[in-house]
């Protein structure tokens, strides 16, 4: 037979898809090789590093809620010191409410004192302007009674003692009329 066609039929018993067995042997011979060094080498540094990964992560985790519960605690005592303070303002308010009313209170009792001073020194000076004006009128009429008296009668009337009689008299008299005049308004 021609080689050529000798060639092509042992092409044809092999199966391109199916390696010699001897290269079969050498791949997974080499495969062992290169598995074992893996798992001894290097599976154990990736296992390592994946472990501290692992445990930084879970560290960052619990440092997070460690962090989150601490920060939740400030809040908490930032709230209390907050509504304290709010206490306290409300407290200090109503105490000055208080001390400005009490300080109101004083202030007008203070003022209805001082009024009432005033006005009774204003009443007890009209009382002593009034007895001066009524001295100093009862001095004038009486003079001016005596006089008119004596013009009239014709005689002097310098005695002291009778004119001022005659004087108390008159206005007594006076002072009886006024009276009756008011009392009966």
């Amino acid at each position: 037979m021609n080689p050529l066609v000798q060639l092509a039929a042992e092409a044809e018993k092999e199966n391109p898809l199916i390696p010699p067995w001897p290269e079969l042997v050498i791949g997974l011979i080499a495969f062992v090789i290169v598995f074992g060094f893996l798992a001894k080498k290097l599976l154990p540094t990736i296992n390592k590093v994946l472990e501290e990964r692992r445990e930084a992560i879970e560290g960052g985790i619990e440092k997070a809620e460690a962090a989150q519960t601490e920060a939740q605690s400030v809040l908490e005592q930032y709230k209390a010191q907050l509504a304290e303070a709010r206490h306290e303002a409300a407290r200090l308010r109503q105490e000055a409410q208080e001390q400005g009313a009490a300080l109101i209170a004083e202030m007008r009792a203070e003022g209805q004192r001082q009024r009432e001073e005033i006005v009774a020194a204003g009443h007890s000076q009209l009382e002593a302007d009034r007895k001066a004006a009524a001295s100093a009128l009862r001095q004038d009429v009486g003079t001016l009674a005596t006089e008119l008296a004596g013009k009239l009668v014709g005689e002097s009337l310098e005695d002291h003692a009778r004119q001022s009689r005659v004087i108390d008299r008159f206005l007594d008299g006076l002072d009886d009329a006024a009276s009756k005049a008011e009392a009966t308004r």
